[in-house]
């Protein structure tokens, strides 16, 4: 590894050169199914011809502006976003961390305005994961990605999920802003969260004048067979939302969307960026919503995500010593192991599989929207044998 990097990785093995769908390329010549997808970015697959060609035809016009000018690809992304949504507004930045930011800030900016500055706190949850940036890594509370970096920020609560009293508590507290939760937590393990706590939480907030933020950057744009995963549920849509990783189908874009009351309080001055919403990304990104957004689209991922999911419940009974349990929702599949699951990512790359891991020792499948059958069949068939596998290294070790 080049020592002109900074260390901040754990790398595969890997030097990748090329994509193509849900295959990708090594320098040496090897070949992998790739179910991780740039951690749920890459929705579409590499090289998706309709990206590629809305790519180069802007790149041939114009790459960069400031946002002191009118960007109409903004303004049609955004109307898009809006019309699929509860939202009214969208700010454009470049990554989920700077979305969740932008949510953070909104939330606080909203009470200032309307008489309670006061209203600074951000109740999150156990397990989550909203950014590296340094309000989101307060707002998650891992102990591992806050260690060394001084204290921590005030305002900022953590909590678990299961702990409906401790929520109401703090949600009843007169400076609480706003709860921050994923829909379905990611990094945490894949754990989808149900849609009778979903919509708890939505009353609970609203009969106490508390913002809901949905952090939906990796359960979004169609991850889980429907366009943001809290849209499988009545009642459950929050006040802010944060999207990122798939809405530019690879290329780097964050958004944050908000209600008109929200939205309102972010006036002019109080936020901004240089490169978010650039006219670039906006044209990549409508041309990855628009084929994200077609139902043909969502139907494959629930087709998808029924066959990975039960072929996976079977081996998981079958391999009760490596495995033990399939969770998730959609194409953000998570299955916990018995071993170590950074031994069963290496145990499956050698089998030409890439999965990504993830709380609770858990792997996680995160394959393109557009993956077919015949290609779930071959996860499964990869998944099998680096389960078979690992009952054979351990078994030995043992």
């Amino acid at each position: 590894m080049s020592e002109a990097l900074m260390g901040v990785y754990n790398r595969a093995p890997l030097e990748v050169e090329r994509g193509n769908g849900m295959w990708l390329h090594t320098r040496d010549g090897r070949t992998f199914l790739d179910c991780v997808a740039g951690i749920a970015t890459n929705c579409l697959g590499h090289a998706h011809p309709r990206l590629v060609a809305a790519l180069e035809e802007q790149a041939r016009k114009l790459w960069h502006v400031s946002n002191i000018f009118r960007i109409p690809g903004q303004e049609e992304l955004a109307a898009r976003l809006v019309g699929a949504t509860f939202a009214d507004a969208v700010f454009f930045g470049n990554s989920g961390s700077e979305a969740v930011e932008c949510a953070l800030k909104a939330a606080r900016r909203y009470h200032a305005v309307n008489g309670a500055p006061e209203r600074i706190d951000i109740v999150g949850f156990a397990g989550s994961f909203h950014g590296r940036t340094y309000a989101a890594v307060n707002a998650s509370g891992n102990p591992a990605y806050l260690d060394g970096f001084g204290p921590r920020l005030p305002g900022y609560v953590q909590l678990t999920i299961d702990d409906r009293a401790a929520i109401d508590e703090a949600v009843r507290r007169p400076t609480t802003a706003a709860v921050i939760v994923e829909p379905v937590q990611g990094e945490g393990g894949a754990r989808a969260l149900d849609g009778e706590w979903l919509s708890w939480l939505r009353r609970l907030c609203d009969a106490h004048g508390v913002l809901l933020i949905h952090d939906e950057v990796q359960s979004g744009m169609g991850r889980t067979g429907r366009l943001f995963a809290h849209q499988w549920f009545d009642g459950a849509e929050p006040d802010i939302m944060a999207v990122a990783k798939a809405l530019g189908g690879g290329f780097p874009i964050g958004a944050c969307l908000a209600t008109a009351a929200v939205a309102g309080a972010m006036t002019v001055g109080a936020h901004g960026s240089t490169f978010g919403g650039n006219p670039l990304a906006m044209a990549v990104g409508i041309a990855a919503f628009d084929e994200i957004a077609r139902e043909e689209t969502l139907a494959n991922v629930r087709a998808a995500s029924d066959r990975l999911t039960t072929g996976l419940r079977d081996l998981v009974a079958r391999f009760p010593d490596v495995a033990i349990d399939v969770r998730g929702k959609g194409l953000l599949i998570g299955i916990r192991m018995v071993p170590n699951n950074r031994e069963i990512m290496a145990l499956a790359r050698d089998h030409g599989l890439l999965v990504a891991g993830g709380g609770e020792n858990c792997i996680r499948l995160l394959p393109p929207l557009t993956i077919t059958l015949d290609e779930a069949d071959e996860v499964l068939r990869r998944i099998e044998a680096t389960f078979a596998a690992a009952r054979v290294r351990f078994a030995a070790a043992a």
